[in-house]
């Protein structure tokens, strides 16, 4: 009768040995998980905000077992985890290459656009000054193309002060497709209005 007490109380401590001595590994890899993620997290946000979610998803599973002492649970599940936060970190740092690749194009060509566009407006609002003045306007424009092209010259210097804005404020690649957009509308306004470009 003694016997079987003695084998249930030995299963039982084993059972207790078992789950204290995965304790420790796994509140060891739920801290060294957070920490890899604490890491990246910010840039996370900016160029992989879905998979961070996914991965703070799975996070969140593992503490959720760590606090029900489920620690076997942990120690099983802590290294797809950690794959995880390593596939997030690639995509991360994968992301930030591109973005930090296409604004240093961006650079580059806000220096040619900002070269050319501001003297282009500038011939372009004499030319405007200049026929708004003597009414004299070019071959196969009346007074209404003519209207219609001093409003485009307005919208085009709008988007102009957008797109040095956009730059000023380190948004290079919108600035440049703003920037884009204005050169060609300066250009299509130059030859209605028989600018020299």
């Amino acid at each position: 009768m003694r016997m079987p007490a003695i084998i249930i109380t030995l299963a039982a401590a084993t059972l207790l040995t078992a789950c204290t001595s995965q304790k420790d590994p796994a509140e060891k890899a739920v801290a060294k998980i957070d920490a890899s993620l604490e890491a990246i997290r910010n840039d996370a946000q900016v160029y992989a905000a879905d998979q961070l979610l996914t991965t703070e998803t799975s996070i969140d599973r593992l503490k959720a077992n760590l606090a029900k002492q489920d620690y076997g649970a942990v120690v099983v599940g802590a290294p797809s985890v950690s794959a995880e936060v390593s596939a997030l970190k690639e995509a991360v740092t994968e992301a930030k290459a591109d973005a930090e690749a296409t604004n240093a194009a961006a650079q580059a060509e806000w220096t040619d656009l900002n070269a050319k566009v501001p003297t282009l407006v500038e011939k372009l609002q004499a030319r405007v000054d200049q026929l708004a003045k003597t009414h004299k306007y070019p071959k196969g424009m009346d007074k209404g193309a003519f209207d219609a092209a001093k409003t485009g010259f307005e919208e085009l210097k709008t988007e102009w002060t957008e797109a040095s804005s956009e730059f000023a404020a380190g948004q290079a690649a919108s600035a440049v497709r703003k920037a884009r957009s204005a050169k060609s509308k300066a250009e299509e306004l130059a030859t209605q209005l028989e600018v020299q470009a």
